[in-house]
C-alpha cells in the first residue's frame, strides 16, 4: 500500500518573522474605512478579568501567525479580538501576513477546500505548530457547513450574523482562542 503524501516541513520562525506587527499591518490596510472599523472594534472590546489574568500569567511565549486581509468582514470581526489578547499578554507574539506572502502555508489551512480568512496558527515558544483557528468560531463554521449541505447558505449566513450580533463582546471567539493559547503554552501534556 502506498504511503500517504507528506507535506514538507515549514520554517515557522521564518514565516512568523516575515509578518508585520499590528500597527504596521493596520497602516498598510487597503481601505481607510476598514482600518477604522478594525480599530473601533479593538477599542470597544474588553476582556473579562479571568481572561486577562490568564494571559498575564502565561508561562512561556506563544507565537501566532495571523493570515488576514482588511477587506474581509470576518477579519474585521476577529483580528481585533486576537490583538486585544496580545495586548493583555506580554508573552503572546502575533504577526500578520497576507495569503499571497506564503501561498504554500495558506494552502494548508483551507476551510472545506476554500480560501477563508482569518486563519490564526498557534505556535509554541519553539515554533512548533500547536493548532489553528478560523475563519470564524466553530459553531458558525458548522452552520455554514450545514447550509452548504442543504443548499441554503444564505439562511446559514443569517444565523451566523445573528450569533455575531448576540455576542457583541466576542466571548465565543475569546474562549476558543484562549484554549489554543493554553495548548501552545503548555509545559506538560
Amino acid at each position: 500500500m502506498p504511503r500517504p503524501a507528506t507535506l514538507p516541513l515549514l520554517d515557522w520562525k521564518a514565516v512568523f518573522d516575515s509578518g508585520l506587527e499590528y500597527p504596521a499591518w493596520l497602516a498598510a490596510a487597503e481601505s481607510a474605512e476598514q482600518r477604522e472599523k478594525l480599530e473601533a472594534q479593538r477599542l470597544a472590546l474588553t476582556l473579562e478579568p479571568q481572561a486577562a489574568g490568564f494571559l498575564a500569567a502565561l508561562p512561556r511565549p506563544v507565537h501566532i501567525v495571523a493570515i488576514a486581509e482588511d477587506w474581509c468582514g470576518d477579519v474585521v470581526r476577529h483580528v481585533p479580538v486576537l490583538q486585544r489578547l496580545a495586548e493583555a499578554a506580554p508573552m503572546l507574539k502575533v504577526r500578520y501576513l497576507s495569503r499571497q506572502q506564503w501561498p504554500d502555508v495558506f494552502a494548508r489551512f483551507l476551510t472545506n477546500g476554500g480560501e477563508a480568512i482569518p486563519k490564526f496558527i498557534f505556535l509554541s515558544d519553539r515554533f512548533v505548530e500547536c493548532g489553528n483557528w478560523g475563519p470564524m468560531p466553530e459553531a458558525c463554521r458548522e452552520l455554514i457547513s450545514r447550509g452548504k449541505a442543504c443548499g441554503d447558505v444564505a439562511a446559514a449566513r443569517k444565523k451566523v450574523a445573528a450569533r455575531y450580533e448576540a455576542d457583541g463582546n466576542r466571548r465565543e471567539v475569546v474562549s476558543e482562542l484562549l484554549h489554543l493559547v493554553d495548548i501552545a503554552s503548555s509545559r506538560e501534556p
